[in-house]
């Protein structure tokens, strides 16, 4: 089912840019997809339907979520899925961004797809303390508990700066960083987060 939406909406982001089928076979777009959790690989594994499906193995492999792109437009740049839990399309669009500065790729599609398709990692979390009991996400506010854990599917195609006739956003800059050590694996850390944001300003040119 990831695959599925990253297909629908890869195709309505390329559309929306002005690409059809015909003009994307053999074109240089690389593919940038971020995701995370895939509940669908434990669902193969139960089912003894769809475990002896010829869709098992490559229907729930995040190599094969980005892959399925490439393959059903023809296209023949980069091709990349990112797994780095909530940051996972965030990377994507940094990897896609330096792509198209080191001129790898005459555009990237960048996508990020979640789907909760069994309970276990909710529970995990919640037991965790990770997870709002009021099922909300108060970022940066003193009302904040816990996050809420979210289903979702959404691409865009990144085009380079010279092609300002299509751009609607303009992406200034990127940085990816880790926090390093902190007070737990989860934990954040303010000065190492500080720093991620003054890169990301700094490769902008913003101050």
């Amino acid at each position: 089912p990831q695959q599925r939406l990253l297909l629908e909406r890869g195709y309505e982001a390329l559309h929306a840019a002005g690409h059809g089928k015909a003009s994307l076979e053999g074109s240089s777009v690389g593919v940038f997809v971020g995701l995370a959790a895939n509940d669908f690989a434990e669902v193969l594994r139960s089912s003894p339907i769809l475990s002896k499906s010829v869709y098992a193995a490559t229907g729930a492999a995040h190599a094969i979520a980005s892959g399925r792109l490439s393959y059903v437009f023809g296209l023949q740049g980069p091709c990349s899925a990112y797994d780095t839990a909530c940051s996972s399309t965030l990377t994507a669009s940094h990897g896609g961004l330096r792509a198209l500065q080191l001129r790898e790729c005459e555009g990237a599609l960048v996508a990020g797809v979640n789907l909760m398709l069994l309970p276990g990692v909710g529970v995990s979390f919640a037991v965790a303390g990770m997870t709002s009991p009021r099922g909300r996400c108060h970022t940066f506010d003193a009302r904040a508990d816990g996050y809420a854990r979210g289903e979702a599917c959404g691409a865009v195609l990144l085009s380079p700066a010279e092609d300002e006739a299509a751009a609607s956003v303009d992406l200034l800059g990127s940085a990816v960083r880790c926090d390093g050590r902190s007070a737990s694996l989860t934990a954040p850390n303010g000065q190492a987060q500080q720093a991620l944001l003054r890169a990301s300003l700094t490769d902008a040119g913003v101050e």
